[in-house]
């Protein structure tokens, strides 16, 4: 496995020790195509990921709790900074807010710091996602940089273990196994998996034998824990989705425009509502 180190002084292929927040500003200059981005450009289009690139997404409360469970899950992260008071809509606590978001941190009410630290006690109950994330079994946090056919790739692994196995971690509405397959097809975690292991095939990182693993975990009491991969299907879905991404991505910077939504003449029904009148 390639070594972590400090931010890159040149563009080369590698995997790198640095913060979340430079990783999502895109280090590589010219930018990069991260997996995010990819299934932004599949699932919407070219103007919106041009959008999202200059417009970076701000804080939002579902955003700031599921990085707050990644610190506790992973010991990687933004400190967690409980603010006790009853109301945050103050002129001071707006502040005393701002503050902590500015030097980093996560601000959490007291109800939402018990809930990650709930989340964090029953994985670690979970034989299975416990054995996979045990601490000293790999590093957190780490971001890969790789160039392929004149295009730069980028991915950010929750945790590269040291036997080359990919664990990412997500919280979840729901574990229930029709609510998974929903989500892995709405998110596009099916092309996150091959992105993942793309980079990490080009980077010598990872054991090809060895399968992505998701550890999925409900945000709501109990916390159930649901460890999964991608079946065959998916995966060659995936792949050919990020084949689509990359191709679209090079035309746009080749020729400079970033289109919106094709034209769209005529709109049909659903195909499920026209199955009912066949």
């Amino acid at each position: 496995m390639t070594a972590a180190a400090e931010e890159p002084a040149a563009v080369e292929p590698g995997l790198y020790g640095i913060d979340a927040e430079l990783y999502h500003s895109d280090p590589i200059p010219g930018g990069s195509l991260s997996s995010t981005g990819a299934r932004k450009l599949v699932a919407e289009c070219p103007a919106k990921f041009k959008y999202s690139l200059d417009h970076p997404q701000p804080h939002t409360k579902a955003l700031e709790l599921g990085t707050a469970a990644h610190k506790l899950v992973l010991d990687d992260g933004p400190d967690l900074v409980l603010v006790d008071a009853p109301r945050w809509d103050t002129d001071s606590l707006k502040a005393e807010i701002a503050a902590i978001r500015e030097a980093g941190g996560i601000p959490l009410k007291r109800p939402e710091l018990e809930q990650v630290w709930a989340m964090a006690k029953a994985l670690r109950a979970n034989p299975e996602a416990a054995a996979l994330l045990q601490p000293g079994s790999g590093l957190a946090e780490l971001s890969a940089f790789w160039e392929e056919h004149g295009i730069w790739r980028r991915c950010r692994f929750d945790w590269l273990r040291h036997d080359g196995q990919i664990v990412d971690y997500k919280t979840a509405r729901s574990c229930r196994r029709e609510a998974v397959e929903k989500a892995f097809h709405e998110h596009g975690y099916h092309m996150q998996q091959e992105w993942y292991l793309d980079g990490g095939l080009a980077l010598d990182l990872v054991d090809p034998e060895k399968p992505f693993q998701f550890v999925l975990q409900e945000k709501d009491p109990p916390y159930l824990v649901v460890v999964t991969t991608c079946d065959p299907m998916a995966r060659e879905i995936g792949r050919h989705l990020n084949t689509v991404a990359l191709n679209t991505y090079a035309a746009c910077r080749e020729s400079g425009e970033w289109p919106g939504y094709p034209p769209n003449p005529l709109t049909a029904l659903p195909s499920w509502v026209e199955r009912q009148y066949a």
